[in-house]
């Protein structure tokens, strides 16, 4: 069994008094090894991860955050920032060191005149729907309620919104940030420009983002639902929604994916959502996909926005171990169709998924250096996603992930969405981050010079 201590980088335990000073100084729980709530304040979405922190600090606001930053940069801790828990990689917990928890932060004001919605950092995407959608709102966010906000929107945020207003960090209007110093700054347009710039995109490098302040578009309801074919039809239905996709309005959003059934059925699955507030035109769009074969299931009918954020959520519950690759595609060729469906033929595990993402509209109307997300200029991304509970399966399925990644590469633009970067994956964040690589190491050497942010999807300064 492993017991850990709070530990410096260096590997030497931290002094006791120098603890007990720090809980003097801070109002949320401080969890340590042995106390009741330690196991599960460590626990994570994915349970391929298991680490454990020296101790995990359950923040009540942002002067808690600001504090755990100053006794860990005075005594030499090694970070990690928790806000959802729902990043694959497991870079929410930390060995030896300390955890910020900002799973206690989950409040979210929508100011509805404004059409804005101040959300802390610890907030899930079901906590912001919750709000918005008393008020006719939606933010751009993800497409899984349990997500936290942090993690998604400083990764880039792709979502059932991002076609028609881009993802979630293009619509970042202000953030606060705790910097490494300890520092509370204001990151906009007008203040810190340069650390809004790094935010939106850049992952979690530049500080511990306590809270966002997003812009809101009116959405009360939505089309949505699921088209279901067998499995051997995938080549058919594949070539229909790219030919069907390629000319929906920015309304339309579609996910396509190779999965299963309830009972264990084979599938290949087309889930729509149109978010215009013509109903009857979201309708004529979505009907050609009904007709591309001969549907086991065609079930898609007008429901609240939050129903839609929360329809995949059982596809993703905790509990299940997980390792995830992805690529970006410019098109999506027969070829590239064809090596996806022989390549699915590796997916034995019920559970497990291939998603396909229609992702242009308006992610591409800015260009890669308006803000740090750098993945722009393609219309698909593919996520390649094993999910299974056995341990002894890790080898197996790890390795059919990479597999059909490398099967990928031809049709591949080489890009990797931050989101998606499995535990192992330190080596693609410079193919995440492309041609931003160089201004974000000019901010990180700004802002953090000693990369105290160092347990997240790193830029060494």
């Amino acid at each position: 069994m492993t017991v850990a201590v709070l530990k410096n980088r260096a590997g030497e335990p931290v002094p006791q008094d120098r603890i007990e000073e720090f809980r003097t100084q801070i109002r949320g729980d401080f969890i340590l090894p042995g106390d009741a709530e330690y196991d599960n304040a460590r626990s994570i979405w994915n349970a391929l991860i298991d680490k454990h922190p020296g101790a995990i600090l359950r923040c009540q606001g942002t002067a808690d955050v600001s504090a755990a930053a100053r006794f860990a940069i005075s005594n030499n801790i090694l970070v990690s920032v928790r806000g959802g828990g729902h990043n694959v990689g497991g870079r929410a917990v930390c060995d030896d060191g300390l955890v910020i928890d900002l799973s206690n932060m989950r409040a979210v004001h929508v100011d509805p005149d404004a059409q804005t919605v101040r959300a802390q950092g610890g907030a899930l995407l079901g906590d912001v729907d919750r709000e918005t959608h008393q008020h006719g709102l939606a933010v751009p966010l993800g497409v899984v309620s349990q997500t936290g906000i942090g993690g998604l929107t400083t990764g880039g945020g792709f979502g059932w919104l991002a076609r028609k207003y881009g993802p979630a960090c293009d619509n970042v209007i202000e953030a606060e940030v705790v910097t490494a110093d300890g520092s509370i700054r204001t990151a906009s347009a007008n203040s810190n420009p340069d650390l809004y710039w790094g935010i939106c995109g850049g992952s979690g490098n530049f500080g511990v983002v306590t809270s966002f302040l997003y812009k809101a578009y009116p959405l009360s309801t939505v089309l949505g639902g699921m088209i279901a074919y067998p499995r051997d039809a995938a080549p058919e239905i594949l070539r229909g929604y790219r030919d069907i996709m390629s000319r929906a309005p920015d309304e339309l959003t579609v996910y396509s994916a190779l999965l299963w059934g309830p009972d264990g059925t084979p599938l290949i699955a087309l889930v729509p959502c149109w978010i215009g507030d013509d109903k009857e035109a979201g309708r004529q769009a979505i009907q050609p996909l009904t007709e591309i074969g001969e549907p086991l299931v065609a079930d898609v009918q007008e429901m609240p926005f939050p129903a839609m954020q929360s329809m995949l959520d059982a596809a993703y519950g905790p509990g299940s171990r997980n390792y995830w690759k992805s690529a970006y595609l410019n098109a999506l060729p027969d070829e590239a169709i064809d090596t996806i469906v022989a390549q699915s033929k590796g997916m034995t595990i019920p559970g497990s998924g291939i998603l396909i993402e229609h992702c242009a509209g308006a992610a591409k109307s800015k260009m890669n250096g308006d803000n740090a997300f750098a993945q722009r200029g393609h219309d698909y991304l593919i996520a390649i996603l094993p999910l299974w509970t056995d341990p002894s399966d890790d080898a197996d399925q790890i390795a059919w992930a990479r597999t059909m990644h490398d099967a990928m590469k031809p049709f591949s633009t080489g890009g990797t969405y931050l989101n998606y970067l499995g535990a192992d994956e330190d080596s693609a964040i410079e193919t995440a981050f492309g041609e931003n690589l160089s201004q974000l190491k000019e901010v990180k050497r700004k802002y953090d010079p000693t990369n105290f942010f160092s347990a997240n999807a790193n830029i060494a300064p």
